[in-house]
């Protein structure tokens, strides 16, 4: 794309509210004391929004991972993955830290050194996403002279083997793998992606969304979770509903998406902070012997996720502010650092 086109930006948005919304839902508000029918139903809204959030993040980040994977020399796609490494250890360990003054919220936390090591590598926290994504792009670099027809109905069979629930149960291990299919999706079929989204009108829009719901109450009734295919199948069909909206949505509707634009771009600080402000405020309030009624129920996630998004803006503006930028990329130091042989005079 030569000039920058917003859906995608609007879908990133869409989906790190998404995210939010789930960890305060599932984190915080289930726990509360006087939790009660309402909380269920956020919980239940929440969980059908599984397949739609995460996989097209991955679409999104697959598409874009296009030039840095097929780059001749290979140090694009590299720099990119190391710095997505070098991210997500800077972060597992500032949440352990951190974190270890809340031991009560309901997230993983290292407690002792092996479990950090294992956090590290084969038990991802909830900062998996960075893990999964510079794992996709080794993947994707080794593949890159392999059709499309053979890798992408091989990655759907790693994404339905891992849905099915035969990946034991290491932290996020079975997402890393779950999603795979998604990112290389979005890689291979950019063009195909483009066109579907430049097509999409209201009534796609909402076919689509009604297809989803039917489909995704017919898993749910039938408990076809674990059925081989049944998870990623779905996944594609909300993934395919994601776009159009968030398409329609670009070219429709102004208002929404300019804010949805512009925390699009912002994803990245959101995600690896927001667990931070969600836990301490979790403890504050579970400190005050809060106890939430109907009212409180329905509005707090909306009002509490709108909050943790500001204050995960405001931090990372300070942290920048104050010369910290390199938590959010570890390599800038390394472009920034002066060359050994800076200001020397040249020899005559």
């Amino acid at each position: 794309m030569n000039a920058r086109v917003g859906w995608p930006d609007v879908a990133k948005g869409v989906c790190i509210i998404l995210v939010v919304l789930w960890h305060v839902v599932t984190k915080h508000a289930v726990g509360m004391p006087g939790a009660g029918t309402v909380t269920d139903v956020w919980a239940t809204v929440n969980a059908q929004l599984l397949p739609l959030r995460v996989p097209l993040f991955f679409l999104i980040s697959g598409m874009f991972a296009g030039r840095a994977v097929l780059a001749a020399d290979g140090s694009s796609w590299r720099r990119r993955a190391g710095r997505l490494l070098a991210v997500y250890v800077i972060w597992v360990l500032i949440q352990t830290a951190v974190l270890a003054l809340t031991p009560d919220f309901d997230t993983a936390k290292a407690e002792t050194g092996w479990e950090l090591i294992a956090q590290l590598t084969i038990s991802p926290t909830n900062l998996w996403y960075l893990l999964a994504l510079a794992a996709y792009l080794a993947v994707a670099r080794l593949t890159r002279d392999v059709p499309t027809a053979v890798v992408l109905p091989v990655a759907f069979a790693v994404s339905a083997v891992a849905a099915a629930g035969v990946i034991p149960d290491l932290g996020n291990l079975w997402q890393v793998v779950q999603n795979l299919f998604f990112f290389l999706a979005g890689l291979r079929l950019r063009d195909g992606v483009e066109r579907f989204a430049a097509a999409s009108d209201p009534v796609r829009a909402v076919g689509l969304g009604l297809l989803y719901l039917g489909a995704a109450a017919i898993v749910g009734v039938l408990g076809m979770r674990q059925w081989p295919g049944v998870w990623p199948l779905l996944g594609v069909v909300a993934v395919a509903w994601g776009v159009a909206v968030c398409a329609l949505v670009d070219r429709s509707a102004a208002p929404l998406a300019r804010p949805l634009r512009w925390i699009g771009r912002r994803t990245l600080p959101i995600y690896v902070l927001h667990m931070i402000p969600l836990a301490l405020l979790d403890a504050g309030v579970r400190a005050a012997g809060w106890r939430v009624d109907p009212v409180v129920e329905a509005l707090s996630p909306v009002v509490i996720t709108a909050a943790v998004i500001g204050i995960c803006l405001a931090l990372h503006a300070l942290l920048v502010r104050c010369g910290l930028g390199m938590l959010f990329d570890p390599l800038r130091v390394a472009r920034l650092a002066p060359s050994p042989t800076a200001g020397r005079r040249p020899s005559p």
